[in-house]
């Protein structure tokens, strides 16, 4: 069986910890797109770990973790993260990457630093991890697959070709150093070095599993929020983040996703520029941002403190239909517990009239909230397995986000450990 855990909004609500609760019970874990701009917190018996490029699987010993060809793939970055984990006492892990993911290239980091720079007061708050530039090459056409570096008469033309393109940039549009195809061409063989013992045709080997009824787990990164088609256009990502993509950054057929597992913040948090409706500032926003996930809400990637808003019941029904889901899991809800009442965003108020659908980021960007509060419980609720031995206004919280969204929450998040999960039975028919 095929399942995917996605995110609803705009990445951040907790799909590392989910991922990696249901790698237990997986077979194969994909990371099937984005690339190391964004990263995964996830807490267990070996300790606390931000992951960037690996999936989330690769604290059990009995998974195959697997780089899919829709990711954006530093490979610098993937060993280190790999040396990182080992290095803390977790045991090697099996690791495939696909033969047909792109690689991203040293001028794409520098790209995207420098169009930043260029951009200033305009810029898209990227991470700089080259994102953009990577997939920009690669629907171009000038991508580098991992198959190529095995290619060297390829190899040496195509440098040669990309240094021509790319250095026109460099000396006309950033003025800055130019690229030399020498250089380039070295640090090349030493990406094919690292990478060589883990290449492996995905597609076909995923194929074999699908037949044997292996159980897989696609991980997808940030959330709907974030696609370049359905999401806050331009801020955005640059590959999708829906789950109906698993399908394509990893080699399937569609019709295998069997289960949509699409994560949800008990509130909302966001980093990068962007519309966000519910967004909280000044000491509400510190507190709350002081209180979040384990340690704060900060970037796993990036360090920057996250953006804080109220549960979005618009955005989030919006990313949930996007995702095709068919289970909610519903994070941090514990951290809620210090207030007295909790404001929930459940329709937008757009040129003085009210809606609950999610629009285009034209008329995003003139959204107001529209408040309404529940009664908080008071209490740290961190400890109970049992859904209903959680307080009765924290269980009142859970069944209104659901009844507004209208997907199903089968699982609450109350603590940032494997074992502070809640299975429950949904309301919804």
């Amino acid at each position: 069986m095929v399942k995917a855990v996605v995110g609803a909004n705009w990445g951040d609500e907790g799909k590392g910890k989910i991922t990696d609760m249901l790698a237990k019970e997986s077979d194969i874990i994909i990371r099937f797109q984005g690339g190391a701009n964004a990263g995964h917190t996830i807490v267990n018996n070996y300790g606390k770990f931000a992951l960037h490029t690996l999936p989330s699987g690769v604290f059990y010993s009995h998974t195959t973790n697997i780089i899919g060809n829709g990711v954006a793939l530093n490979i610098p970055i993937l060993i280190e993260e790999i040396r990182s984990v080992t290095g803390r006492g977790v045991p090697a892990p099996r690791i495939l990457v696909s033969d047909r993911a792109q690689i991203v290239m040293p001028y794409h980091i520098l790209l995207d630093q420098y169009e930043e720079e260029r951009l200033g007061g305009r810029s898209f708050g990227s991470t700089k991890s080259g994102i953009a530039p990577f997939y920009s090459d690669k629907y171009a056409k000038i991508g580098f697959q991992v198959s190529e570096l095995f290619d060297e008469q390829l190899l040496r033309k195509k440098v040669a070709d990309v240094c021509e393109i790319k250095n026109v940039l460099f000396a006309h549009l950033y003025r800055k150093p130019l690229i030399d195809a020498a250089e380039l061409l070295t640090v090349l063989h030493e990406y094919r070095d690292m990478i060589a013992p883990y290449v492996c045709d995905v597609s076909a080997y995923l194929d074999k599993a699908v037949r044997e009824g292996k159980n897989i787990l696609l991980e997808g990164q940030l959330g709907t929020l974030k696609d370049p088609d359905h999401g806050i256009y331009p801020m955005v990502t640059s590959s999708s983040t829906l789950a109906a993509y698993g399908a394509i950054g990893a080699g399937i057929a569609p019709y295998e996703i069997r289960q949509v597992i699409t994560v949800c913040k008990a509130y909302s948090s966001a980093v990068g520029a962007g519309a966000f409706v519910s967004e909280i500032f000044g000491e509400q926003a510190d507190e709350l941002r002081r209180r979040g996930g384990d340690g704060g809400e900060f970037g796993a990637t990036t360090g920057r403190p996250r953006r804080m808003g109220w549960f979005d019941c618009v955005a989030s029904r919006y990313g949930c239909r996007l995702q095709g889901t068919t289970d909610v899991a519903f994070t941090v809800l514990d951290v809620l517990g210090y207030l007295d009442e909790i404001p929930v965003c459940v329709g937008y108020e757009i040129d003085g009239e009210v809606t609950t659908e999610f629009p285009v980021t034209t008329r995003l960007e003139h959204a107001r909230p529209v408040l309404q509060s529940l009664p908080g419980w008071k209490t740290d609720i961190r400890g109970i397995r049992n859904y209903e031995e959680l307080p009765e206004n924290c269980r009142r919280y859970v069944e209104f986000i659901e009844a507004q969204i209208g997907y199903p929450i089968t699982m609450v998040s109350n603590g940032p450990g494997r074992e502070d999960i809640i299975y429950r039975t949904s309301t919804l028919a």
